[in-house]
């Protein structure tokens, strides 16, 4: 029976920090991630696919915001579903594509996403979700004056403004997910998924937040039956003292390892620690199964158990 896994492509999947930040520049980067992900399903894999957001639904708010005068500015869920479009659209041709040429018919379909959250969970009153491109700390001590924006310096590589970051409790079209797996690769839960909260007649309202992807992937994963979780960033292999002289790649991580580090403040909010604490959320319900962390390039010798992180229960 194939292996079921869910992938989480962080954000160097989809725009390049070398390339300018435009459309035609996603799609090329996107076309490159593509080749990865075909190759993968190329080995039996069956998958679902989750991306981040948070640079391109930045701009697409800055976008809204900047032509108020002209036209009313978006809601922030709005744009966030704006963002789910457009990026889920760049992955299915791209990655449609990439199949075609290993002459693998497989569907590609995307959907709009809705992820429930709660409205009283704690992180509406602690931001910690950056968004948006990064800036300097004078740029964002003057937008923090007119905009408004609470901005946070993210693990050395800049400043970036910062939303809240509430928890997945349910995913509103698993169900339309559970019926395409056999027949698709689904990209779903795009931007880690439109947060939504329940309203006591039943009905959605949207809310302004940002639900980080890795944790919707883990919820996903789990909602499947998925086999492993795949998470993929910009490095190989998660690391202790990042950057400093004594900086030690980790091959493999318990849960109570992993637990340890995390306690010690060694990985960064805004990048590493939602990836591992995505990937311990997984193993726990999953005593069997595991969780990889690497980087796009090494998703296969990962997955063969070359390379990466591996994350397990013991």
């Amino acid at each position: 029976m194939p292996e079921r896994l869910v992938i989480a492509l962080g954000g160097n999947a989809l725009q390049s920090k070398d390339s300018a930040p435009t459309a035609e520049a996603q799609l090329e980067v996107v076309r490159q991630t593509a080749r990865h992900i075909a190759e993968i399903s190329g080995r039996g894999y069956e998958m679902a696919v989750v991306h981040g957001n948070g640079p391109q639904v930045g701009r697409i708010l800055l976008a809204s915001e900047t032509a108020k005068e002209v036209v009313p500015p978006m809601p922030f869920d709005v744009c966030g579903a704006m963002s789910q479009g457009y990026i889920g659209y760049h992955i299915q041709q791209a990655l449609k594509y990439a199949l075609s040429a290993r002459n693998w018919n497989c569907p590609v379909v995307s959907i709009t996403t809705q992820v429930v959250v709660d409205r009283n969970d704690p992180a509406f009153q602690n931001l910690t979700k950056p968004i948006g491109g990064f800036c300097s700390k004078e740029e964002a001590e003057r937008l923090e004056r007119e905009k408004g924006y609470v901005m946070r310096e993210d693990a050395g590589r800049g400043w970036r403004r910062v939303v809240a970051s509430p928890l997945p409790r349910r995913i509103v079209e698993i169900g339309a997910v559970r019926l395409l797996w056999d027949h698709a690769i689904v990209i779903t839960c795009g931007g880690g998924g439109i947060p939504v909260v329940e309203n006591p007649n039943g009905t959605l309202e949207g809310v302004a937040a940002v639900i980080d992807k890795d944790f919707a992937a883990e919820l996903l994963a789990e909602e499947v039956g998925a086999d492993a979780l795949l998470i993929l960033t910009e490095v190989e292999k998660v690391a202790i003292n990042w950057g400093k002289p004594d900086q030690r790649d980790l091959d493999h991580l318990s849960l109570a390892e992993a637990a340890r580090y995390v306690e010690e403040g060694q990985f960064g909010v805004g990048s590493m620690l939602p990836k591992v604490e995505a990937a311990m959320k997984f193993v726990r319900a999953n005593p069997g199964k595991r969780a990889i962390i690497t980087s796009l390039d090494k998703s296969v010798d990962a997955l063969e158990g070359k390379t990466g992180t591996v994350i397990t229960f013991a």
